[in-house]
Order: C-alpha cells, then structure tokens, then sequence
C-alpha cells in the first residue's frame, strides 16, 4: 500500500487554496457532472420522443454519486479511454439505462461541457473573495483617508497623497478585475449537443431528420444546467478561445494582487505599514529580529505561476486543428484547474492579510517632515512674496539654503534642517511656518476622492456581494 506521503500533492491544495475550490475541481464533481450530463440528455431525450423508458431515467437518477473509482480506473486501462470507461462504470451502477447512455454524443459532451459547468461556479466562487478583498481594501482606504504620505513616483520621494488614497489605486484594480469575471460569467456559453464534428448529424438521425427536434434538444439540455447563452457553432469541442477568455480574467487578478503586494513589500521595508505578525511566528530561522513580509512574497510567487498559466490557452487555442486535435487535453487537465487554484490562494492569502495590516503613523509622519520642507519651498516662496519680498530674490535664496540642506542629507547623513535655514534667514522672517508646512495642505482632494470612491464603486459591490463580505480566512500554512 502506497503511503500517502510517497507520492507528490500540488502545494496548491496543501498549502493555498480554500478546500472548497480544491473539491471543485476534484474527481468525484467532474464524474458527477459527466452522470448528471448523461441523465440530462436521456431526459431531453425522452421529452422530445426517443424511446427512453422512466425506469431508466430513475436508474440513471439514483446512482449519480456512487462512483466506483476503482472500476472506472480499471476500465480506462482496458479501453485507453477515460469517458467509455466511466460510460461502462455507469451502465454497471445503472444496468436499465445500459443501452441508452451516451445516446448520440461524443466525449466532449460530457468532457467540454463539464468544464465549462465548472468554470462557471469556480468563477463565482472567485467573485466572492475578490469582493471581499475589495470590501477590505476600501475600508483601509476609508480608516486612513487624511493620513498624509510620502508619494513616490519611480520610487522616489513625489507630492504627498493619503494612506488612504493609495489604498483606492489597489483596490480599483480589483474592482475592475470583478467587472470582467461578471462578464465573462454573463456570457459564458454552453458547447451543448452537437455531435462528433460539431454538426449534430447523430441526433438528426435519432430523431428521423427533425431539425426543431435537434434544436430543442440542445436548448433543454443547456437550460437543465442554467446556461441561457450556447456555442453558437462548434467543432468537436467548443472553442478553446473561451478558455483563453477565462484566464485572461484570472491573470487580471493576479496583476492586480501582485501589484498590491509589492507595494506592501516595499512599504514594510520603509516600516510603515506591515503585514500581520502572529505571536509565534518566526521571521528568518537565523536572524530572529527579522518580520518578513511572508504573505505578500507568496502572492507574488503564486501571482507568477498564473500570468505564465495564461499563456498556455492561448497556445492551446492557436495549435486546434479543423474541428479538433487532442494536443488540448493533457494540456487543459493542469492550467485551467491550476489557474483557479493559484487565484483561490491568492485571495485567500489576501483576505488574511489585509484584514490585520499595521500602519505606523509616527514612522510615515517622520518620513513626510524628511521631504516635506523640499516640497514646500514653492509654498513658502509663494507666502514670503505676499508678506513683501521680491520673487526673484527670495527664489535665488531658497536655491541655496535648498543645496545646503540637500548636502548635509546627502553627504554627511543629517536630518534635514531646510526650514531651521529659512527660520535664520531675515527674508522669511514674515512666512507662519506651522501653517506653511501642514502636511494636510499637500494632499489635494485625496481624502474626497476616497470618499466618491467608496460611494460610486464599492458600495454597489457591497450590496451586491453582501453575504461574503464577512469571510474569515485562517490560512493553511
């Protein structure tokens, strides 16, 4: 008997995902879906006249969960074939039904459709987290509206703008992320009943060349699972497009947290904001002062393994050939499970995170006073011209004290003492310094745009998604 740990398990669902995104993709649901597929099309089926009996139907219904894996695996070894294996595990749970499973169709009825069953409730799920994300980050944004902070453009000191502010730029990302998943989930179409090469010449035959026949078919058995949109035309399979479709929108989220956590990352290092840090965690085994910022290294990581993902659909849906060629299926079984997996982990890891970050306000303060006296000096120009000074003059003086104060930050590793300069300095001697360098007058309209962004973009997000807003996430590892 092979011990457990013998064999590798994706660090995916060990480590990151939620197990209910895990379960998903597992075999017992994507079996299940094939039977409830086949139950489905004997329904529609028999509705539009086939000779399908209702003991079978009921057969059929009252062995959707029993799979034998064991069986199942014994028969693909047999067949080489995954879909007629379980077609025979079926028929063996449900002898009645026997000689009406899989009436007509070819294994992307079962296998194409399923996916994209699965695709669609792992997209919703996705929709959750990812409001609460947004419902975490806007409320940071809304507790740190009016706290100044240092800007930073090419990572160097810019104009000041808000904590909070800041925070709105990550989560307008995100909120952009979730209006394209709820597109894409508006739109996802069913592949539906179409036959081996896409042209439903099977269930014309079934049905003694009725083409409304083959169309109601295909119509009853995409609303059976909720679909109101189906492929308009197919090959074999549906367009491996939409798979390409489907991960841009989950590339999308991981630009977005990646993005996000570096921006962490780099404000840990500047000690002004910090991920949480449990009581007995351990920064570094050997430098144990060390509070590493552990959670958004791994978003970033796993945000990496779904941007090189994405690009694999794309492959895919370029290399199909006419109406189909299997170099798709080996391929698919990884990325698009994988995919949802990582972004699982990656909001998981986010809600944890943003649910408990530290701001340091003394730090950020101290920060803001190091750069501010640079960044007023137009202000304070501007102020000493109207107390009577001439412009040109005071501007030329500004310049040299600015050099002096610049070198001694520079050079010799002092505080900067611009504005003790000025103070000395008899030009100035008119400028209220305390109002001059209020680093609230430096933020513009930034606590209001929280403001408008809060009201015009999350709170219909919050209506919407009210019942996950709340989700607690305790992380694996």
């Amino acid at each position: 008997m092979t011990n457990n740990k013998d064999l590798y398990v994706s660090p995916l669902v060990e480590r990151n995902a939620s197990k209910e995104m895990a379960q998903l993709f597992g075999a017992k649901r994507k079996f299940r879906t094939w039977r409830k597929l086949w139950l489905a099309l004997a329904k529609a089926q028999k509705k539009l006249g086939l000779h399908i009996k209702q003991s079978q139907i009921n057969q059929m219904a009252k062995h959707l969960d029993d799979i034998d894996f064991n069986k199942a695996a014994r028969y693909e070894k047999k067949f080489r074939h995954d879909v007629m294996a379980h077609i025979h595990t079926f028929a063996d749970a449900a002898p009645k039904a026997a000689p009406i499973i899989h009436l007509g169709a070819t294994s992307c009825f079962v296998g194409d459709n399923a996916d994209l069953i699965i695709m669609r409730e792992a997209l919703q799920m996705t929709t959750g987290k990812l409001a609460a994300v947004i419902n975490l980050l806007s409320k940071f944004a809304k507790k740190h509206r009016s706290l100044p902070t240092l800007g930073f453009t090419h990572f160097q000191p810019a104009q000041l703008t808000t904590v909070g502010k800041r925070a709105t730029l990550w989560c307008y990302e995100f909120a952009m992320d979730l209006q394209e998943i709820e597109y894409r989930l508006q739109t996802l179409p069913f592949r539906g009943v179409k036959g081996t090469t896409g042209t439903q010449a099977s269930f014309l035959t079934l049905f003694d060349g009725s083409h409304n026949k083959v169309k109601q078919l295909d119509k009853a058995v995409a609303a059976a699972f909720g679909f109101k949109n189906i492929c308009a035309v197919t090959g074999q399979t549906y367009q491996r497009k939409i798979d390409t479709l489907v991960l841009n929108c989950l590339a999308s989220i991981a630009q977005s947290a990646h993005k996000l956590c570096n921006d962490l990352r780099l404000l840990a290092n500047l000690k002004e904001i910090e991920e949480p840090f449990e009581k007995s965690q351990i920064g570094s085994s050997a430098m144990a002062y060390k509070r590493n910022p552990m959670r958004a290294e791994r978003v970033t990581a796993l945000s990496r393994l779904v941007l090189s993902l994405s690009s694999s659909p794309q492959m895919t849906a370029s290399e199909q050939w006419l109406e189909r060629t299997l170099d798709d299926s080996a391929n698919r079984r990884v990325v698009i499970p994988e995919a949802f997996l990582a972004v699982d982990g990656i909001l998981q890891i986010l809600i944890n995170t943003l649910d408990g970050l530290v701001v340091y306000p003394n730090v950020i303060a101290a920060h803001v006073t190091a750069e501010l006296p640079f960044m007023a000096t137009e202000n304070i120009l501007m102020a000493a011209v109207k107390a009577g000074g001439n412009r040109q003059e005071l501007h030329q003086i500004l310049k040299l004290h600015s050099h002096a104060a610049a070198a001694q930050v520079k050079k010799f590793g002092k505080p900067n003492d611009l504005i003790a300069r000025l103070k000395a300095d008899i030009a100035f001697r008119n400028i209220n310094f305390e109002k001059v360098l209020n680093p609230k007058s430096y933020v513009g309209r930034a606590p209001q745009q929280v403001d408008e962004f809060i009201k015009d973009i999350v709170t219909p997000i919050r209506r919407k998604y009210r019942k996950e807003l709340n989700r607690k996430v305790e992380l694996n590892v």
